[in-house]
């Protein structure tokens, strides 16, 4: 298959700086060179390619957005364009640098400790360690207020019981940013591999995001020090504070799933023949790729919008919110549709598109789910919470 071309209907590129353009050209480039070869096959073995880990640390792409501590210190769109790319090799690759970054690095980075920051964040910048983010559990999903995995001051340390569930990385992370409730409200911890008590165990027979490190993990009277506790990271505000910027990820991400479905789609109708004649000839495949074009359109121009106002601090969580909601839900019908124009061989791994399309299944329902973004948005509107 011939590398991929971009999308820019709307001349966005002309929106773009010199350093967002590059970024994005760099992060193309490695993933049709390094990642597009090894996918298909990792999918299926339901795997992820490993040796991946330390390229992505060496283009500076994990903390990207974050500074100091060997961070590479982007703007929210380099951010944004470089999880589009990611995406657009697989959701699994977006997920590990989006869950490193905005889930793990960036709570160490606002919350934690000199030592903390000085110690992690140059050894994750550089790929060299890896986290987990532990705030999802087996009965609190949309409501993680009602977590029940409790730390109990114990002396000059903590002790944690309780199990998360659905956690990206966590067989393969180094440490685990864990939430739990305590006497004093809701406080954020570093749970170190290796920690008597800790167990990791993976999450099997996944038919989305097969192509990435999905697990659960269970704490059973882990004991860790004062000095693994995220002095900052007090109330569930700060678990939501990470959220955002992981939801703003998957925005862009989307953007990346919809552009590949597009274009596999539009070289597909140019070359199958039917009725002696490309299906690109015919009418409703025409109508079809007008739609899809249309709205990868307007998922760039909200995604890029919303990146300027973090860029300028004058953005809301609203703005996150309706970016996500909107940017997966248009990439998931674009999805569906292009595997029905692909006919048979959409179904193939081969062909791309049902990997895109079972991954963005995933996307529609985690970092808040559809429904649960879609009242925020209720809420911010009328002024009134449909959650209580």
């Amino acid at each position: 298959m011939s590398k991929f071309q971009g999308l820019d209907f709307l001349r966005i590129d002309d929106l773009l700086s010199d350093e967002e353009k590059i970024t994005r050209d760099t992060v193309r480039r490695f993933v049709d060179d390094k990642f597009m070869p090894l996918i298909d096959d990792h999918f299926e073995k339901a795997t992820f390619p490993m040796e991946i880990i330390p390229k992505v640390g060496e283009l500076g792409l994990f903390g990207m957005k974050l500074h100091g501590y060997g961070c590479a210190g982007t703007n929210n769109v380099q951010y944004g364009l470089a999880c589009q790319e990611l995406e657009r090799g697989d959701s699994g690759l977006r997920s590990l640098m989006s869950v490193q970054s905005s889930l793990v690095m960036y709570p160490i980075h606002s919350f934690g400790s000199e030592e903390q920051k000085e110690y992690w964040l140059p050894r994750m910048a550089a790929g060299e360690k890896i986290g987990c983010f532990g705030l999802t559990e087996p009965d609190h999903g949309s409501d993680p207020a009602g977590m029940k995995t409790r730390a109990k001051k114990d002396g000059n340390g903590w002790v944690i019981n309780g199990s998360k569930l659905w956690i990206t990385n966590g067989d393969i992370a180094d440490v685990a940013v864990v939430w739990a409730r305590t006497d004093e409200g809701i406080k954020g911890f570093l749970v170190e591999k290796g920690a008597k008590g800790f167990l990791t165990f993976p999450i099997e027979k996944k038919m989305s995001l097969r192509a990435s490190v999905t697990s659960g993990l269970t704490f059973e009277d882990v004991r860790i020090p004062e000095s693994n506790r995220l002095p900052e990271a007090t109330g569930l505000k700060c678990a939501l504070m990470c959220l955002n910027e992981a939801r703003y990820g998957i925005s862009w991400g989307a953007i990346g799933a919809a552009m590949d479905c597009y274009d596999r789609a539009l070289r597909y109708s140019k070359e199958r023949i039917q009725f002696g004649k490309p299906i690109a000839s015919f009418q409703l495949t025409q109508r079809k790729m007008v739609k899809i074009l249309t709205e990868i359109s307007k998922m760039q121009l909200l995604a890029l919008h919303v990146g300027r106002l973090k860029d300028a601090g004058k953005w809301r969580h609203q703005h996150i919110s309706m970016a996500k909601m909107n940017n997966v839900n248009e990439a998931l019908k674009i999805a569906r549709v292009a595997r029905n124009m692909l006919g048979a061989y959409g179904i193939s791994i081969e062909y791309g598109v049902i990997r895109h399309m079972c991954n963005l299944e995933s996307l529609y329902t985690y970092e808040g789910t559809h429904d649960i973004h879609t009242l925020i948005l209720g809420e911010d509107i009328m002024k009134i919470s449909a959650f209580f």
